[in-house]
């Protein structure tokens, strides 16, 4: 069980800093209240991404959010990749770490993707010594994020929100929410997503993505949804988001948008939209 102190971002919307708005976070006077960043793309060292991430952390929170350590994956963690993930919070100590419940690595091939787990006790016991190790090097607390998922595994004995709670309560985790992983996942699998949201643990919950989300037919007609990253939030989704902070109360909110990046004022407009949400709920 890991105990150190949880994230410490504002509750308020952040959006994912991208380069090309780095002149516009630095001019705007009240651009917005905290920028989530890829661990990946600052694992080097030194040149432009790392000063401007310097800069930036001067004015701004900064979420640290893991893509590749594979958390789910069968093989031991990689420890060098480990070790710059930890050279890279020690000197910018962000205000959260966050990685996903997936795997994207096996025998020694990395796989640019998140990958689903089938939900049994081995998983579980496989996670949350994972889990274990990435707290115990970093020395601080993560946030695992919920995936999203096209296909349901016949070997399972956990559904999705008993098992995330499983994890956050053998591991002392905490929990991202991502309400369009809930969406997506819920409709590709004929779940119900406020029944999902109103059992999960949102008192393990220290930050929540939003973001958009493609359509596509599967071959028997039925929809079937993408998590691309790559367009503006939905209504549905916007609607999920107003049902989950009704349950949580205000929390730290990303505006996801990682493809097809829009010019700044529309992802400020996202994030201000976001911004009334919260007002409106508290």
């Amino acid at each position: 069980m890991f105990d150190a102190a949880p994230n410490h971002l504002p509750p308020a919307p952040g959006v994912g800093y991208k380069p090309q708005h780095f002149q516009a976070l630095i001019s705007d006077a009240a651009p917005v209240r905290w920028l989530e960043i890829h661990a990946e793309n600052y694992m080097g060292h030194g040149g432009r991404p790392l000063a401007q991430l310097r800069h930036l952390a001067e004015r701004f929170p900064i979420s640290v959010h893991g893509v590749a350590l594979s958390i789910g994956g069968e093989a031991d963690l990689d420890t060098d990749h480990l070790t710059r993930l930890k050279t890279l919070c020690d000197w910018l100590n962000p205000a959260s770490f966050s990685e996903h419940l997936a795997w994207s690595t096996h025998d020694g091939a990395f796989l640019n993707d998140l990958l689903p787990l089938p939900y049994t006790v081995q998983t579980l016991t496989r996670v949350v010594d994972h889990i274990d190790q990435v707290q115990t090097v970093l020395g601080r607390k993560m946030l695992l994020e919920n995936p999203s998922t096209y296909v349901a595994f016949a070997e399972t004995s956990y559904d999705e929100v008993d098992f995330l709670t499983e994890i956050a309560r053998r591991s002392g985790c905490g929990l991202l929410l991502d309400v369009n992983n809930v969406h997506v996942s819920c409709i590709n699998n004929a779940r119900d997503p406020v029944d999902y949201l109103n059992r999960f643990p949102m008192n393990a919950v220290g930050e929540i993505h939003l973001g958009g989300h493609d359509e596509d037919r599967d071959e028997n007609g039925a929809s079937l949804l993408i998590d691309a990253h790559g367009s503006p939030v939905t209504v549905s989704v916007w609607a999920l988001y107003r049902q989950t902070l009704s349950l949580s109360g205000p929390r730290p909110t990303l505006i996801e948008w990682d493809n097809d990046v829009p010019d700044w004022p529309l992802l400020r407009a996202e994030a201000e939209r976001a911004a009334g949400i919260i007002e409106a709920m508290a």
